[in-house]
């Protein structure tokens, strides 16, 4: 496979108050994508971008009712076609910033919702596993019974084995993990990641989780992050950072820590990846992975959500998991 470059965008807009707004972002990320590849195309073949999450839409309102009533949209919708649309002019595949999404097929739920797009159109879509609770009050599909979509896709293209999982998500092995024993080749990150855990120490969280998750998986990782103003995304300051990572852990690129749009860009070689675990017989953490070991995911910590989601609820549950969590450490 030839190699190829990704880039891992980060945007800075302010947080839109209704879905009418969302059609200015998408401008602004679709002129982004053009810009890259062209302006690259001297030097690099531009063939996969990524958006942060909340690129479309931040959680302004903190109840589902205002949320489904003024920022969701349905999916797919003239936001994803001209995302269609691009991904065909130039041949690229294009993972989308998160859009707050309703899906009549499960009433009540709002989902944090991002895409993977590619000429042929919509490869994958990923509703967030793991909300940021106890502040979004998005679903997960762990919270509706019977859900029956695939919960971790993994797309196979002509660029490799890609996944996305978003923000909270990576800081659950398990999720990343799934995704890798499924052959995910390049993980993609879009985060809405602010301050303190951003890229700065002494809580380098976005830094330290991306490349422990590319290396304890042997994937390649191309994170996204908002470089949103405090002004912008209140009452946070995001401080970007977007990078890439290669399979062993090395960062390839990296925005400068701080607000703003910036675009980072760095190699992929999906055939020296394979080569890689073709040959290795050391340090390769899935194949010697002693799986029936382990019972810590036999039983639910956190229980899927029973009525309507709210912060109350939300923190309650959370409460419930702490006390069932202690009992067993007793028993």
């Amino acid at each position: 496979m030839k190699p190829f470059y990704a880039a891992a965008c980060q945007t800075d807009f302010p947080a839109a108050r209704s879905r009418n707004e969302i059609s200015i972002r998408v401008d602004r990320m679709c002129e982004i994508v053009e810009q890259t590849i062209i302006g690259y195309e001297p030097f690099f073949d531009i063939r996969l971008l990524a958006f942060p999450e909340f690129a479309h839409a931040i959680p302004l309102y903190d109840n589902v009712k205002e949320l489904n009533e003024k920022l969701a949209v349905e999916i797919p919708n003239e936001h994803t076609e001209r995302y269609i649309a691009l991904a065909r002019q130039f041949g690229c595949f294009i993972q989308t910033g998160s859009f707050l999404e309703y899906d009549k097929a499960y009433p009540g739920h709002i989902f944090n919702t991002t895409l993977l797009i590619g000429p042929k159109g919509i490869l994958t879509k990923y509703r967030k596993v793991n909300p940021w609770i106890p502040w979004e009050v998005h679903s997960s599909p762990h919270d509706i019974p019977d859900y029956s979509e695939e919960i971790f896709p993994v797309a196979d293209t002509e660029l490799g084995k890609i996944a996305v999982a978003t923000c909270y998500d990576w800081l659950f092995p398990e999720t990343i993990r799934e995704m890798a024993f499924r052959g995910a080749e390049i993980m993609i990150r879009i985060s809405a990641y602010m301050d303190p855990w951003g890229t700065s120490e002494p809580m380098n969280w976005w830094t330290l989780i991306n490349r422990t998750r590319a290396l304890e998986n042997m994937t390649y990782v191309v994170a996204s992050n908002q470089g949103a103003k405090m002004s912008n995304y209140p009452p946070f300051s995001w401080p970007g950072g977007s990078m890439i990572v290669d399979y062993d852990g090395r960062i390839l690129s990296q925005a400068d820590p701080g607000p703003g749009e910036k675009v980072v860009v760095a190699p992929i070689n999906i055939q020296a990846l394979r080569d890689e675990k073709a040959r290795r017989l050391g340090h390769d953490t899935i194949t010697h992975s002693r799986s029936g070991l382990y019972t810590y995911l036999s039983s639910e910590s956190l229980e899927p959500a029973k009525g309507d989601i709210t912060i109350e609820s939300l923190k309650k549950r959370i409460l419930y998991a702490k006390e069932k969590n202690s009992q067993k450490k007793t028993d």
